[in-house]
């Protein structure tokens, strides 16, 4: 088995078919073919169902493809790590992050860490928990930034960042805008405006309202928070959000409620997997993102100098 096999197996997969793979790759496309099948050949399973149009991989491509993004991550690890010892930090990094970060200044924080370290290439997108608890499994992340809810898996390691409040938000002038806490369960017969179904959020309102008796009702979807605030500012539904995302300046004026029962406090941490390797950026640039938390309250914070990492 080369690792040159397992890259390709990952290319097919990540760029859904051999012909994009190919050209992601820069070769041609036959040579994909006959790699892929002689890795098939050495394992002794298929590992792709093949159409005319797609690829989707078998069970035991799966589970192939699970430890091949693994052996390539540690392989990248070790490039970094020799890279490192030739002095300066090179690589790259792939973070992923939930929406809701008001209370941590991402941009800031990259911003600083990349004048420390202006050779490390830095990649970020954003999504739902699930979303990017899927990219650390696939390979496609090495960080991610997100709620550490208790049942979180143990093959995540989590560094704390930070700790927000859930909130209820409604219209300045519904009938519950003086009361605080509110009790969600005076809101039985409200509609609800949240993020899909399969978002964090929407579990943690599920099982609020299920304590409270009742199946919230959730007419107005959006996957955009500040979009979620707006909704419940107009009146047209009630929404629970980070206490972040409610109060953040200008957006229309909305009345702000601490959950009864409560508070509703949601940690959030950095994310990466336990059984692959962090390179020497990655490891970089996860404990800057942690020490960067402390020096956020400071007065006249400034860029946190070069202590901020090992």
């Amino acid at each position: 088995m080369e690792l040159r096999q397992l890259a390709y197996l990952d290319a097919v997969v990540r760029h859904g078919g051999f012909t994009r793979a190919a050209e992601h790759l820069r070769v041609a496309q036959p040579a994909v073919s006959v790699q892929i099948r002689r890795l098939e050949a050495e394992v002794g399973a298929r590992l792709l169902h093949r159409t005319t149009r797609t690829v989707a991989l078998t069970h035991a491509g799966e589970l192939v493809l699970g430890r091949a993004r693994r052996a390539i991550a540690e392989l990248n690890a070790v490039r970094d790590d020799i890279a490192g010892l030739a002095g300066g930090l090179l690589g790259r990094v792939r973070i992923g992050a939930i929406q809701a970060l008001d209370s941590f200044d991402l941009p800031a924080a990259l911003a600083a860490f990349h004048r420390q370290h202006p050779a490390v290439e830095l990649a970020l997108g954003s999504g739902a928990l699930r979303r990017l608890l899927d990219g650390l499994d696939q390979g496609e992340l090495d960080l991610a930034i997100g709620p550490t809810p208790p049942g979180l898996p143990a093959r995540y390691v989590r560094t704390p960042l930070f700790t927000d409040e859930l909130v209820l938000v409604t219209a300045p002038d519904h009938p519950t805008a003086g009361t605080d806490p509110l009790p969600l369960a005076a809101l039985r017969d409200e509609p609800f405006v949240c993020l899909p179904a399969d978002s964090g959020l929407r579990a943690i309102l599920d099982r609020l309202a299920a304590a409270a008796g009742f199946t919230p009702r959730v007419p107005f979807e959006t996957t955009h928070l500040p979009r979620l605030r707006d909704l419940a500012a107009h009146g047209l539904g009630v929404a629970l959000v980070a206490r972040s995302v409610a109060e953040a300046p200008g957006r229309p004026p909305a009345a702000v409620h601490t959950v009864d029962p409560g508070p509703q406090l949601r940690p959030v941490g950095l994310l990466h997997r336990a059984d692959t390797a962090l390179g020497a950026a990655a490891e970089a640039c996860r404990a800057f993102l942690a020490g960067w938390t402390a020096r956020t309250d400071l007065p006249g914070r400034v860029d946190p100098g070069e202590d901020a990492h090992p």
